[in-house]
């Protein structure tokens, strides 16, 4: 996962899943919410899933959730997930206004 936390851009898939995580869910209900959300652009299988969340975990960005023995573990955002999702907001905000700007003197 080529994620940078100090100001880089996340992957699309990654603020995905962070974004699905601001409430608890398993994996299959995070694969649910980013191929609605997406309208079936991003589509994710299981082995991708579970690696990113795996990931995501040893970076602190997320966690497990309450009581998650058994097959179907939930996670959480963590703080510091929440913090990683806030900047990139902004800086896909910033991107877009930029965006929006250039694209719109062209078209005025």
């Amino acid at each position: 996962m080529r994620d940078n936390a100090k100001g880089g851009a996340l992957t699309e898939v990654t603020f995905y899943i962070l974004l699905s995580l601001f409430t608890p869910k398993h994996g299959y209900a995070i694969m649910q919410f980013i191929e609605e959300r997406t309208g079936g652009r991003l589509s994710l299988g299981a082995g991708t899933l579970y690696g990113a969340l795996n990931t995501l975990e040893e970076k602190g960005w997320i966690s497990l959730y309450g009581n998650s023995e058994g097959r179907k573990k939930e996670y959480l955002i963590t703080d510091l997930g929440r913090e990683i999702a806030t900047k990139e907001l902004a800086r896909l905000q910033e991107l877009t206004q930029t965006a929006v700007k250039i694209i719109g003197g062209i078209y005025e």
